[in-house]
């Protein structure tokens, strides 16, 4: 027999790459964003729905996947998932249609539901030490973080050398390889056929997901149907509703709520969620901004972008090792106040000189990998023992769904903002979408004349600019706000 500890190493390099693939696909996209908008003709609300298919889908699965997990056996679910990851990434890379694309997404949220889960109860599994099973939890939280931050820097660098489909395409031989490693090395576990699998709860929970979402999305758009945003809003409630009289109800539950009134689990998810609404709200308007308004290459944006995924990479680990010492109550305020300040200080200083922008971008990704680190260590340190699992998927979701609720609401402010401010030049042609987005104000510039395309632009890049700066004012103030909640809320004990 395979002694499975001693590669428990390369186990935790297998089971990281997954990961990391999971992670970026929330990000990454967003460098390729403008040119497949360009280059399939997306609308704003088409735009938004490709990059949050992945994430609602993801949140929605989360907790089902866990117990599906436990039902059939990790390994088992990890390897389907890299399978099914893989297929959807070939898909995704070669879709012709908007429509194609976001179910293409939503195929590759269905595999990085079933692999997520599974990645730490392998490491549960292959760490039996305490003290290494702590550091392994430290580099997975890390990887967490700084894939998502990494994202767009990948993904600059592919689109320099390649057409958008290629933010997919890397996925397939990084899934190759990391499934023939996890056939050979991770270590078959039993599954518990006597678990019960809630299907119908997963599905509840992402249909009110994705029916709230629509909603913010309806608001968000230059001439809103309250009709649409109220039914779908009403629709997406309900379903809510039932999920959460459905798990009450239940013996076997998905999520069991009384696991929030431990001390400190509750602030250290919501801190979790908020981190990651702020990364991924942030760097999908400030991706689109280095591009459409400053007309940077995919490849000079996402290099422009660098000191964020670096800081969040180093303030990751030091942050697991520091934990225990400092305390999880001033880590988690300490380091949501610090993304806070970096987050207003790209609100306030976006046309200052290159170099302190770069230093803001380094603050800031120090303060969110700090956050994010100390917000997954402190969910799996104040759960029960019983409730491991479950808390590893809560902590799971709170980063996806954190991740969509970024996107949506902070896709929603830029779009609101931007038709609110806008003021069109009279003489557009018939027929244009200029409202809709600053994608569609660049493609109606392509075809006027010269002087007319720059008065266009330079009005539309204006009123991009106080979208933008609406939405870091808003993750800024979200950061501070609940910086402020998680100290008073926090318990004050020995050791917090």
């Amino acid at each position: 027999m395979r002694d499975n500890h001693a590669n428990r190493w390369l186990i935790l390099a297998i089971i990281s790459s997954a990961l990391f693939l999971i992670v970026m696909d929330m990000t990454i996209l967003y460098t390729a964003l403008p040119t497949l908008t360009h280059d399939l003709r997306a609308s704003a609300s088409e735009k938004l729905w490709i990059v949050n298919a992945y994430g609602l889908v993801v949140a929605g699965l989360l907790l089902g996947t866990g117990t599906l997990g436990d039902r059939l056996g990790h390994k088992r679910l990890f390897v389907a998932g890299l399978v099914v990851f893989g297929l959807a990434s070939l898909s995704a890379a070669f879709s012709v249609t908007p429509a194609l694309l976001i179910a293409s997404r939503a195929l590759l949220a269905v595999g990085a539901a079933m692999m997520m889960p599974a990645t730490l109860s392998i490491l549960r599994l292959v760490f039996i030490d305490d003290s290494e099973r702590a550091m392994a939890i430290g580099l997975w939280a890390a990887v967490a973080s700084g894939g998502a931050a990494f994202g767009p820097v990948l993904g600059g660098v592919l689109l320099e050398h390649f057409w958008w489909g290629s933010v997919f395409l890397i996925n397939v031989p990084i899934v190759l390889v990391a499934l023939a490693l996890a056939v050979w090395l991770i270590p078959a576990q039993a599954g518990n056929p006597d678990r019960k699998w809630d299907m119908t709860g997963s599905l509840l929970v992402m249909a009110g997901l994705i029916g709230l979402a629509y909603a913010i999305k309806e608001l968000g758009k230059p001439v809103p149907s309250f009709q649409d945003m109220l039914i779908a809003a009403v629709i997406g409630s309900v379903f809510m509703t039932l999920f959460v009289r459905r798990q009450r109800r239940s013996t076997e539950p998905m999520l069991d709520f009384a696991i929030f009134r431990h001390p400190g689990f509750g602030v250290a998810v919501l801190s979790a969620l908020v981190a990651s609404i702020a990364l991924m709200g942030m760097e999908l308007v400030y991706m689109q901004r280095l591009q459409l308004v400053l007309d940077m290459s995919p490849l000079e944006a996402g290099i422009f972008i660098l000191p964020l995924p670096l800081a969040s990479f180093i303030s990751g680990p030091l942050a697991g090792r520091w934990l225990p010492r400092i305390g999880s109550r001033k880590m988690l305020t300490g380091s949501l106040f610090v993304s806070g300040l970096g987050m207003a200080g790209c609100m306030l200083f976006y046309d200052a000189p290159m170099l302190p922008q770069l230093v803001i971008l380094f603050v800031l990704g120090l303060g969110l990998g700090a956050a994010m680190t100390a917000a997954s260590s402190t969910i799996m340190d104040k759960a029960p023992p019983d409730r491991a699992g479950m808390a590893a998927s809560i902590e799971e979701v709170s980063y996806e769904l954190g991740g969509a609720i970024g996107v949506t609401l902070m896709g929603s402010i830029l779009s609101a903002v931007y038709d609110a401010v806008l003021e069109l030049p009279a003489d557009l042609p018939a027929g244009h979408l200029v409202r809709d987005s600053l994608d569609e104000a660049l493609r109606t510039a392509e075809t006027m004349s010269p002087e007319a395309a720059g008065n266009l632009l330079n009005l539309a890049r204006g009123a991009f600019d106080q979208g933008y700066a609406a939405v870091m004012g808003s993750c800024a103030a979200l950061l501070l706000l609940v910086a402020v909640t998680v100290w008073r809320r926090y318990g004050r004990g020995a050791g917090q």
